[in-house]
């Protein structure tokens, strides 16, 4: 059954991987786009051009998310989108020496709850879609999700936009939202065409504040984190199992 599924952040690595495969897979997908050529010259040629619908705009902008949640008018979808698939994120800036937004996360869902409120109250738009949003091991309350190894770097190297990471966490928690936050291990670069990698999920309820199975890793390609979200979150036939947990997933 097809799907319709927004995009915030469908030109990185994760959100491209599973752009490409929900379109390969005849989904309905809509991506919102700083500059959306970034977006529009890496889909290959073979794509259908009617199941993409790309929307210039900021992820941080509330009326921007808002357009792109809106049905298009030549849209069979009366309601708000079946999936959304969070994966926006910061870059080290060299001229800071720092990150270039420490707060992206955390203001970019913030941005995508009060859109959903927006649409629904002035916009009479229902449904509730579940809001798949990348987070990363590292900065569970429950239990440590990383090798003894990491913790130094994640702890040291990575706290700012690892508490970013947690901002944006807690603000979906805390929501009436349906969610999953997939946490990725360390990311490495994977081969595209290469062989299927088997992919571990470890799963956390941090509403019972309890860790359900552990899987501890050391890395996982950008690549494979999207083929993970669509196999298990998009058409996954257990995705229910999924609703409101952490999913740490590594190889």
């Amino acid at each position: 059954m097809s799907k319709s599924i927004l995009f915030l952040g469908a030109t990185g690595g994760v959100g491209f991987s599973a752009l490409q495969r929900s379109l390969a897979a005849g989904h309905s997908c809509t991506a919102l786009c700083r500059t959306p050529s970034t977006l529009s010259d890496k889909i290959p040629a073979e794509v259908d051009q009617k199941l993409l619908r790309i929307e210039q705009g900021n992820a941080h902008d509330v009326d921007a998310v808002l357009r792109a949640l809106l049905p298009s008018p030549s849209s069979p979808r009366q309601g708000l989108p079946d999936v959304i698939v969070f994966s926006i994120g910061a870059y080290f800036n060299l001229s800071k020496m720092g990150m270039d937004d420490a707060h992206v996360c955390e203001n970019g869902i913030k941005t995508v709850l009060a859109a959903l409120q927006k649409a629904r109250t002035e916009h009479n738009l229902q449904g509730k879609p579940r809001i798949v949003a990348l987070s990363s091991t590292g900065v569970s309350d429950f239990g440590r999700d990383v090798p003894l190894l990491f913790v130094p770097l994640y702890h040291v190297g990575l706290k700012v936009p690892h508490k970013d990471k947690k901002a944006m966490e807690d603000a979906l928690v805390e929501s009436e939202e349906e969610w999953t936050i997939v946490r990725p291990s360390l990311f490495v670069d994977g081969a595209k065409d290469g062989p299927k990698r088997e992919i571990r999920a470890g799963k956390e309820d941090p509403i019972k504040g309890v860790v359900e199975s552990k899987a501890v890793g050391y890395t996982i390609s950008r690549e494979d984190v999207g083929r993970w979200i669509f196999e298990n979150l998009i058409e996954g036939e257990k995705a229910g199992e999924w609703l409101r947990r952490m999913a740490a997933i590594t190889y």
